[in-house]
């Protein structure tokens, strides 16, 4: 089973991202995702940023995450 993980990008150089994952900073390549921006909320799966999302759907997601996650 794979999964990606929602997050927020907070900067971006060159096509690595840096991205909050529920408070956890991560690295995401954006090379197939060069249309990204500062602020926006992409999927994370395997390191690579791989689809644009809107907040509301990402903070469902996290949510459900940490339920699973029991946390």
């Amino acid at each position: 089973m794979c999964l990606g993980i929602p997050g927020r990008i907070i900067e971006i150089n060159g096509f690595v991202a840096r991205v909050d994952v529920a408070g956890a900073m991560k690295e995401a390549d954006l090379r197939l995702m060069q249309e990204a921006r500062p602020g926006d909320f992409v999927i994370i799966h395997a390191g690579f940023a791989i689809e644009k999302v809107d907040e509301a759907k990402a903070r469902d997601t996290l949510d459900l995450i940490k339920e699973i996650a029991g946390k």
